[in-house]
């Protein structure tokens, strides 16, 4: 697959002409371009930075062909748009032309007490790419490449190279990084790379950069 990287959470996966996105949130700059070339949208929950209601709505209006797929919440403020849009939870798998989809976990990590948590699904995609949206929710399956946030109100370091370590993935691939400095992204894949807490190679992919997965 052909992995393009978005601003934050939004990523690109392209196989055999097939695109699919996943969570082109409100500070995504090039959201609607990369909604634009997919076939099918994913999204892991319903906070703005990870989706863009209005976006979705006018893409869904605009393109008879474009499927959607997120939470119970994501899927109730779009409306089904003629079984276009579609509810998913854990355990769920579905295909979209040659990519199968597995939906792992079920809520988002904890920021505070008094801030409910919303459900948060990820998505393994082709038994390879794991985007774990808002959560460290480790899969049963093998992962290949895992796509690690870096940054946000309900991320820590600690927490974040134990998961590496449960997961064991052969690659990390930053996202949701928009709350770092250059520096402290830099300081971030230092720390949880192949020279310190994990044993993995970290990448950072500016906006628009792409790499084989």
């Amino acid at each position: 697959m052909k992995l393009t990287k978005y601003a934050h959470a939004c990523v690109a996966l392209e196989k055999d002409g097939v695109t699919v996105v996943l969570d082109p949130g409100t500070l995504t700059p090039g959201a609607a371009e990369a909604v634009g070339a997919a076939a099918a949208v994913l999204v892991t929950h319903e906070h703005f930075d990870h989706f863009d209601a209005d976006l979705l709505t006018a893409a869904l209006a605009d393109r008879p062909d474009l499927l959607v797929f997120g939470p119970a919440a994501v899927a109730d403020r779009l409306g089904r748009h003629g079984g276009r849009v579609t509810a998913v939870a854990a355990g769920d798998t579905f295909t979209v032309g040659g990519l199968r989809v597995a939906v792992r976990g079920e809520r988002h990590a904890l920021i505070h007490p008094d801030i409910p948590c919303v459900d948060n699904v990820g998505y393994l995609v082709d038994d390879a790419v794991f985007h774990p949206g808002d959560a460290y929710f480790v899969p049963r399956e093998p992962v290949e490449t895992l796509l690690l946030p870096t940054s946000g109100p309900w991320t820590k370091l600690g927490e974040a190279a134990d998961y590496v370590r449960a997961v064991r993935p052969s690659r990390l691939i930053q996202i949701h990084e928009l709350m770092l400095s250059e520096l402290g992204q830099r300081s971030t894949a230092t720390l949880l790379g192949e020279d310190g807490l994990t044993g993995t190679p970290v990448t950072l992919l500016a906006a628009g950069e792409s790499l084989t997965v």
